[in-house]
């Protein structure tokens, strides 16, 4: 053996290889479980950032508030409302509306930074403080545009959402606003149709179906529109009804208002009153077809019947007198064509107030109407009936109705005395009328026969439409100033029924405090301002409702023997 040189047996070598390996399979073995334990940590962290995120964004983020978020029309979905031939009158449509989780905002100052910049209306100090909040829901902004859903989903903000709303839409704007009504930011009905069906609305998928014409409607709001501005008056109203049925097929009241922006009504509070409705309005001489009718029906006399109306009539400091005055003595025929004040007491005099009140009652005048909206107004009238209420109410003064109970009572006396309940639903043609009777047909007939003699020869003369046999009554009044009632300014009224011969369709307008124009010489009676927008509004609507016109001149309706007798009495003395 060399000294040089140690060696090794071969057998060390062997056992230290197997040494070395079994080391190194030790250390594989600890490697592969500290990388496992390392992964199952990261899997681990994964999940429990995970479930946080979905816990904070979804699960705590989603409050009572918001929960029907995860709809696709969310719980708010409102039905379409149309017209009597389906022309939409107000729609729902799809909008996107923007939200904040405080909680996972990260820097609010920036974030109320830029969402200021695409939206100027919020305020930048506010919306600080709500995204400070750490409230999970917070609303931001409305009904947005997709624009503007857009130009924020840009900026990437954390913690700021958007889910499907629903905005109310209404086609027409101002046109049909006070039978409408309006929603709030959350769709639920504040007015008109929209409260009073709220729940149908929001249950049902088939539209809600209004009696109204669009075609009529816009007819009368044009009319009443260039009225006001003609007369320089203060407000006015309208509403068109079939007789035959009770259904409202147009019903206007000046000043209105646009429901697809209620916010910005502000001041102008009496753009929200429904004259039609909401009012309690004295209605002048219009009374006179009740009180005729009421002395028709009474059977004490007829319309042959003559009293002298040259003397004034007196109530304690008060005179009473007729304009313009009537000197010779008057049939009762006469009487209601010429409108005289004198007469109409006499008769109502003659009647008696049991019967009166007994009448007016029938009619409806002492409860509040009942028709499809909420805004609807009590009548006012005196709770002790004296003698004197008696000889005002026979010219419509002392007693305070809704234009809505005068359209429909006026129906009542022309439609051979049935009077049905006023709506603004369509009826289906099966359905009966469930109306009363009022008076009988006899005296509806001779009403009919007075009132287009008005049209004819009397007061109502500038409502006359050639070939539609246009009837009514004018009325004017004085409307109250504290205690006293002012002169000159009037509520003018004219009631119009077409044709007589076969009444269809009633139409009334009112005149809120007209002036008086060159072209009315002055004067600022009813007979100037309303029965000539009635006139326009009848030659517009009577063809788009299939009237068939008549020639007048060659058509003369059939006249019951009293008035035939009436007419020959006035012969006879003139």
């Amino acid at each position: 053996m060399s000294l040089g040189k140690l060696y090794i047996p071969e057998e060390f070598y062997e056992a230290t290889s197997w040494r070395e390996a079994k080391s190194l399979r030790q250390n594989l073995d600890m490697a592969k479980a500290r990388l496992l334990v390392v992964a199952c940590t990261f899997i681990l962290a994964f999940l429990v950032i995970t479930f946080r995120l979905v816990d904070v964004s979804l699960i705590r983020g989603l409050g009572e508030g918001h929960k029907f978020a995860l709809s696709p029309h969310g719980t708010n979905f409102r039905a379409d409302i149309v017209d009597r031939n389906g022309e939409l009158l107000a729609t729902s449509l799809t909008t996107s509306s923007l939200y904040a989780n405080a909680k996972v905002v990260i820097d609010s100052k920036e974030a109320a930074e830029k969402l200021t910049q695409v939206l100027p209306e919020l305020n930048p100090q506010e919306t600080i403080q709500k995204l400070k909040s750490d409230k999970a829901f917070i609303w931001l902004a409305r009904h947005l545009t997709p624009q503007k859903q857009a130009e924020i989903m840009r900026l990437g903000i954390p913690g700021i959402y958007f889910r499907s709303d629903e905005r109310r839409v209404y086609p027409h704007g101002e046109l049909f606003s006070h039978i409408l009504g309006f929603t709030n930011i959350d769709n639920a009905g504040l007015g008109g149709v929209e409260r009073k069906f709220n729940q149908y609305l929001l249950s049902e998928k088939n539209p809600l179906q209004l009696s109204l014409d669009i075609r009529v409607q816009h007819a009368l709001r044009d009319e009443l529109l260039a009225g006001v501005e003609k007369f320089r008056a203060e407000g006015a109203a309208g509403i068109i009804m079939d007789v035959r049925s009770g259904e409202i097929l147009a019903m206007v009241s000046l000043p209105d208002f646009d429901p697809n922006q209620v916010g910005k009504i502000g001041s102008q509070k009496d753009a929200l009153f429904n004259r039609i409705t909401l009012g309690a309005y004295e209605m002048g001489s219009s009374f006179k077809i009740f009180n005729t009718a009421l002395f028709l029906e009474s059977k004490i006399a007829s319309i042959s019947t003559v009293y002298d109306v040259r003397a004034p009539i007196h109530i304690g400091r008060f005179k009473i007198t007729d304009y313009p005055h009537v000197n010779p003595p008057l049939t009762v025929a006469e009487i209601f064509t010429k409108s005289s004040n004198i007469g109409a007491i006499k008769m109502a005099m003659q009647v008696g107030s049991e019967r009166q009140q007994e009448f007016f009652k029938k009619l409806g005048f002492f409860e509040t109407p009942s028709i499809e909206i909420s805004e609807v107004g009590a009548p006012i009238f005196p709770k002790s009936w004296s003698e004197v209420t008696t000889m005002t109410a026979s010219y419509g003064y002392g007693i305070s109705i809704s234009p809505l109970q005068l359209v429909t009572a006026i129906a009542g006396i022309v439609n051979k005395g049935m009077m049905n309940k006023p709506t603004l639903l369509k009826k289906e043609n099966t359905q009966s009328d469930q109306g009363i009777q009022i008076v009988s047909k006899e005296t509806s007939k001779i009403m009919c026969q007075l009132m287009h003699r008005v049209v004819a020869e009397g007061t109502g003369k500038k409502a006359e439409v050639k070939n539609y046999e246009v009837g009514g009554k004018s009325g004017t009044a004085n409307i109250l100033s504290g205690k006293a009632y002012k002169k000159g300014s009037n509520m003018t009224s004219f009631v119009g029924v077409f044709p007589m011969s076969r009444p269809q369709y009633i139409v009334l307008i009112m005149v809120d405090r007209p002036q008086a124009i060159k072209e009315t010489y002055g004067f600022n009676a009813a007979g100037w301002n309303a029965a000539p927008i009635a006139g326009k509004v009848i030659s517009r609507i009577a063809p788009l409702l299939q009237v068939i016109p008549v020639n007048e001149e060659k058509h003369e309706s059939a006249e019951s023997p009293q008035f035939i007798h009436a007419k020959a009495t006035h012969d006879a003395r003139t």
